[in-house]
């Protein structure tokens, strides 16, 4: 019996350090996001980042900044999504419970993915095919990746070990999902304002799914003692 404990806790000690290196790695790649982001702005054909979408860095001479930096947000979150699962199954918690939350950001990340080979149209009339596609794959990463933060920052507060999380990462996800009812409601109700200010309102519902991932990976990379398993 005893053996076997500390086989458990040697391999969940493992699988929590493996957990750590991806998700410090996730914290890296997310300040490449913003510094490729800014470099993309500051480059022709300087788009107005106030009421143009972040979409329409990747459509220019130097779009392909942009198209890779889909890619990497793509990458860091599905590594996100991985380790995550490691660290929390390294807690002994339930997953379970979290496999919605999972799923909804997984879309998130593959959104990215599909962002990148299919660039949308400027101006955004007429429509393209890809143009098209870039919208519809637009909208379920956005509702997948606040809905997922959400999800997930509500299910931290089932386990005892992750309600400090959930005090720091629900507010986050809050911010997340408010800026996605503003950035498909208000074209609905104030269009004339949303035109002017719908950069600004993708960029920090964009932020907000970013930098919670950031605390939820850095609070996982510090470490936790896992839980012994008989």
């Amino acid at each position: 019996m005893s053996a076997t404990v500390e086989s458990g806790t040697a391999n969940a000690g493992e699988s929590s350090k493996s957990a750590s290196a991806i998700l410090w790695a996730v914290d890296v790649a997310v300040l490449v996001y913003l510094a490729l982001d800014i470099v993309a702005q500051i480059l022709p054909p300087h788009y107005n980042p106030v009421n143009t979408a972040e979409s329409d860095l990747a459509v220019g001479p130097f779009g392909y900044i942009m198209a890779l930096n889909f890619v990497n947000r793509g990458l860091l979150s599905l590594a996100f999504l991985y380790a995550l699962g490691r660290a929390l199954r390294s807690l002994g918690v339930d997953t379970a419970k979290y496999t919605r939350g999972l799923l909804l950001l997984g879309i998130w990340g593959a959104g990215a993915l599909l962002l990148a080979l299919f660039p949308t149209d400027v101006p955004a009339t007429p429509v393209s095919w890809h143009g098209l596609i870039h919208l519809v794959v637009a909208f379920f990463a956005f509702v997948g990746g606040a809905l997922g933060a959400l999800q997930l920052s509500l299910k931290f507060g089932d386990d005892p070990v992750l309600r400090g999380l959930k005090r720091v990462a629900l507010p986050v996800a809050a911010i997340a999902v408010l800026f996605l009812v503003l950035l498909f409601g208000l074209p609905f109700i104030l269009p004339h304002l949303a035109s002017r200010i719908g950069g600004v309102t993708e960029r920090v519902l964009i932020g907000s799914v970013l930098v919670w991932m950031v605390v939820v990976s850095t609070h996982f990379a510090r470490g936790h003692a896992p839980r012994a398993t008989l």
